[in-house]
């Protein structure tokens, strides 16, 4: 078979591999399509590795057919079209995945960009699960509101009756703003404490969710109301950063940080297997109902990944996911 191979900061290729062959409980799906993540890049700059004993392929969710089962899988089938979490793998033709981390197509997503869930859905689903319900006009703040993670929280948080802010880039106004924000702040030109604090009459808001980290801080504790919670999910702004425990102490907020890609497999509640059951619970009849929807930013070869990189790296990517498909 064949995979996208690279070395650090170096070209990709599309190069012959051993074939993929199912483990336990696993199944090999003939991939359709991937999507780009952030994650990507920084593995290819050498920042990310995956970890022991996962795939060192690029890729953290596809959509596709599975074609071999491995023992003890119950409740799939050869044939079966579905889309899947994954540690690495997703730049190639097949990979090995765990059973417990597929799911079906959700109702009325195409195979092909179904890719552009399994990721960017349970990152959100995480993030947020064990909030409380909102009160009446409770506002949430989702930072990077135009990206794949993005794009689902504003829509996701919508769902459970949140009113939602975001900050995002002046071209992306109508796009997270036709997905259920209300507010949407130009990160360039305006503060988004001032502006949450606008439109909560001082309170603050209920529910951060964060993906710059070192540099959004301070700003995000300023940004919160009594009994908040902030949820860190990437750094692109630094990982290391000051904090005023009484502050937080004071306030009543709880500070959260999560990955996913590093979560077992299995394991119980913080397990991937987890995760992917509660998401198919709680998250795919949003998709039926027609509250949620995947957002395609851009489709491209995936023997194009070299040139998605450089755009998804660049001030015109798209909003929401770009696609990689086969």
């Amino acid at each position: 078979m064949k995979a996208m191979q690279f070395e650090v900061d170096g070209p990709m290729t599309w190069a012959e591999v051993a074939d993929v062959e199912p483990a336990a409980g696993e199944v090999v799906l003939e991939i359709a399509a991937t999507a780009v993540n952030r994650a990507d890049l920084m593995q290819r700059a050498g920042k990310y590795p995956s970890p022991a004993g996962e795939s060192g392929v690029l890729g953290l969710e596809c959509s596709g057919t599975i074609v071999e089962l491995g023992s003890g899988v119950e409740g799939w089938a050869v044939g079966d079209q579905v889309c899947a979490l994954l540690a690495g793998g997703g730049y190639a033709e097949r990979v090995a995945v765990p059973a417990t981390q597929l799911l079906p197509l959700p109702a009325g997503v195409p195979l092909t960009e179904a890719a552009a869930l399994p990721e960017a859905v349970c990152t959100v689903w995480s993030a947020m699960r064990d909030l409380p319900e909102p009160e009446a006009g409770e506002l949430a703040l989702v930072h990077g509101g135009s990206g794949g993670v993005g794009t689902m929280a504003i829509q996701m948080l919508r769902a459970l009756g949140w009113r939602v802010a975001t900050t995002a880039s002046a071209r992306h106004r109508e796009l997270c703003a036709s997905l259920g924000a209300e507010i949407v702040i130009d990160y360039r030109s305006e503060d988004f404490v001032e502006v949450v604090r606008g439109a909560t009459e001082g309170k603050g808001a209920g529910f951060v969710l964060d993906v710059i980290g070192a540099d959004y801080l301070d700003r995000n504790v300023d940004a919160l109301s009594f009994d908040s919670t902030l949820t860190v999910i990437a750094a692109q702004g630094g990982t290391r950063a000051e904090i005023d425990l009484l502050r937080l102490m004071q306030r009543r907020v709880t500070l959260r940080a999560m990955t996913l890609r590093a979560r077992p497999r299995t394991g119980g509640r913080g397990s991937k297997a987890e995760v992917v059951r509660q998401v198919r619970e709680h998250v795919w009849p949003l998709f039926a109902e027609g509250q949620v929807r995947p957002v395609i930013g851009a489709t491209m070869p995936l023997s194009d990944a070299e040139r998605a990189h450089e755009l998804m790296g660049s001030p015109e990517a798209p909003g929401g996911k770009l696609l990689l498909v086969r």
